[in-house]
């Protein structure tokens, strides 16, 4: 650790942020040379001081260049006083560093207007460790090696930086064990780089998961009946997050759903294949919900029929249960489907449900109207 300071206070910050590695010690004044650079580049002094004020106190600084650099990327004033403002750190990595950093973005990056939309939504994840750059480099080599998408391979080193600051051995060993676990469950080996790249999609964080992780949760629910075929279909489904769940959550999930829903397990497994989000809910919000839905007049069967209704907060299913009752449709005695799915998705459904019952129905053997 090592020790910073915001105004006369001591405070520790992990040894890994990056930029303290090449820094002289703190002195207890500000920085006055990086505050009036800050300053003129329109940065919100006081927010930073409130934040993140220790940055203030640090020396070399590189203000002026980081700027420039960031201008000649694209950016405008206003860009890199936002950026700057609640990314302060920045101004304390050595140019030659952030230049490192732009050109190893810029192998995976389409264009500069992308990498700087990158910076503005994730100045994290590239002002980093200039001692990440082997890392971060090696990564970028395997995952290419792989045939993954340089979309996919961004998106990885934006959303989940750790995973490319680490040695590229750990990331091998959590890839190698997803798909040991695809080809085990039967999956297709021509489709495996597809779902390996939609999985690292859509939860890039699954790389920084211990392996053990994902076989105990497999395994898990081989216990509980599932077959090859079906634990392929929720390792799909519930895509990267099932490195999120653990084998004592999901047995008290389980066991609470059966006998809140009095169904079988065989029925329970069907229940969970229709709804793999299931196996996230904590026993609370699982009873919040299921006792709302009752209260709400819908039936535990449409419940067992309709699963993924219990995706949904009790808010946004009373909210949309009396927009449709309002255009006279009764989710008691009609489908559930209709209250599924995202916004968009029920407004889709929704606008089709009155469109029905607004257009009249066109009988061809009735007397057609003459004129008077």
């Amino acid at each position: 650790m090592l020790l910073t300071y915001q105004g006369n206070c001591a405070t520790t910050l992990p040894f890994s942020l990056s930029i303290l590695r090449t820094c002289a010690p703190p002195s207890s004044a500000e920085n006055q040379q990086t505050v009036g650079d800050l300053y003129d580049l329109s940065v919100d002094i006081q927010k930073v001081r409130k934040l993140k004020g220790w940055v203030l106190h640090q020396s070399p600084s590189y203000t002026k260049e980081v700027a420039e650099l960031l201008k000649d990327m694209g950016a405008s004033g206003s860009n890199i006083a936002r950026i700057l403002t609640g990314h302060p750190e920045a101004v304390l990595c050595h140019p030659e560093q952030v230049q490192s950093q732009r050109e190893l973005w810029m192998s995976v990056c389409p264009s500069q207007k992308q990498l700087l939309g990158i910076v503005e939504k994730f100045p994290a994840s590239f002002f980093t460790s200039s001692g990440h750059y082997d890392s971060q480099r090696d990564n970028i080599a395997y995952f290419q090696s792989l045939n993954i998408g340089k979309r996919i391979i961004t998106k990885l080193m934006a959303s989940a930086p750790q995973s490319f600051g680490r040695p590229v051995e750990l990331n091998k060993v959590m890839v190698h064990t997803l798909q040991q676990a695809y080809q085990e469950l039967g999956g297709e080996e021509a489709n495996m780089k597809t779902w390996l790249q939609k999985l690292l999609s859509q939860n890039p964080f699954v790389l920084l998961k211990p392996p053990e992780v994902l076989r105990q949760n497999l395994l898990f629910l081989r216990d509980k009946g599932f077959s090859t075929a079906e634990l392929l279909h929720l390792l799909s489904k519930l895509r990267g997050f099932v490195t999120e769940l653990n084998p004592d959550s999901m047995h008290g999930t389980l066991t609470y759903s059966q006998k809140a829903m009095g169904c079988s397990e065989a029925d329970l497994r069907n229940i969970v294949l229709k709804c793999p989000a299931l196996l996230y809910y904590p026993e609370a919000t699982l009873s919040e919900r299921i006792e709302g839905l009752l209260d709400a007049g819908i039936s535990m069967s449409q419940l067992i029929e309709t699963p993924t209704v219990l995706e949904l907060t009790m808010q946004i299913v009373i909210y949309r249960i009396q927009r449709l009752k309002a255009h006279g449709y009764d989710v008691r005695t009609g489908s559930l489907e209709v209250l599924n799915g995202t916004k968009k998705d029920f407004e889709m459904n929704y606008g089709k449900l009155q469109l029905r019952r607004e257009r009249p129905i066109f009988n061809p053997v009735a007397p057609l109207k003459g004129d008077d």
